[in-house]
């Protein structure tokens, strides 16, 4: 099976990771989107499954998930419903609460593009104008972002949300038991990309999650990525 993920975002990478799914990596230009001008579809992630064409986090994780996991036993269907419910709140809530951390100011969004720079095919003048301008830009939208979800304070929401999703546990390691499932992945994903930056600091500092965190950075493992 050969994938190829069209991104600047890494949510589905922790699935690809965690069952140790070999996968190429095209990062997206947040502006132009000239590596998926071929596609109708002009959001990321995509994802090409041996010439499939596969779109939305969610959606790929649903449907990679009816390719590789074996058929579930009767006990582990009884916990669909506690899954859904905390992937349904991942995109529908602790997913808002990104932008408005990561660009909360101009240095953290500097901090944040830093990387999309660095790790993209962008040539040098590319990289300058997805580095500052995208910070520029994402500054302002963050401040948007809060208005639209309510948010006064953004780090008190994400240490919320992070505190939420340790009561969830309820004193297992993970929402699976003792293995993760796909609500732990779906989370793990969200945040993975924010762990080192000031925000995910801040928040494995000022909450109870980073215990949860590194069980999840263990059981993930390393990268399935190939390099190109």
């Amino acid at each position: 099976m050969e994938l190829q993920a069209y991104s600047n975002k890494k949510h589905l990478h922790s699935f690809l990771d965690y069952y140790d799914i070999p996968y190429k990596v095209v990062e997206v230009n947040p502006f132009s989107k000239k590596e998926i001008k071929w596609s109708d579809y002009k959001k990321v992630p995509i994802l090409m499954v041996d010439g499939e064409s596969l779109v939305d986090s969610s959606a790929i994780i649903d449907q990679m998930g009816n390719r590789i996991i074996p058929v579930k036993s009767s006990s582990a269907l009884s916990n669909d419903d506690e899954e859904k419910k905390w992937r349904r709140w991942v995109d529908d809530h602790l997913v808002h609460m990104l932008s408005p951390n990561i660009y909360r100011n101009t240095s953290e969004a500097l901090e944040s593009f830093d990387y999309i720079a660095n790790n993209g095919n962008f040539s040098l003048s590319e990289k300058y104008a997805v580095k500052y301008a995208g910070a520029a830009a994402m500054y302002f939208v963050s401040k948007k972002l809060k208005k639209k979800y309510n948010i006064t304070d953004e780090r008190a929401a994400l240490y919320e949300a992070a505190e939420t999703w340790v009561n969830a546990l309820d004193g297992r390691e993970f929402l699976g038991g003792l293995k993760p499932n796909l609500g732990d992945l779906a989370v793990f994903g969200v945040l993975r990309p924010i762990r080192y930056l000031r925000s995910g600091k801040d928040m494995v500092e000022h909450t109870r999650i980073g215990e949860w965190y590194s069980r999840m950075e263990s059981a993930v493992g390393e990268s399935s990525r190939i390099k190109a």
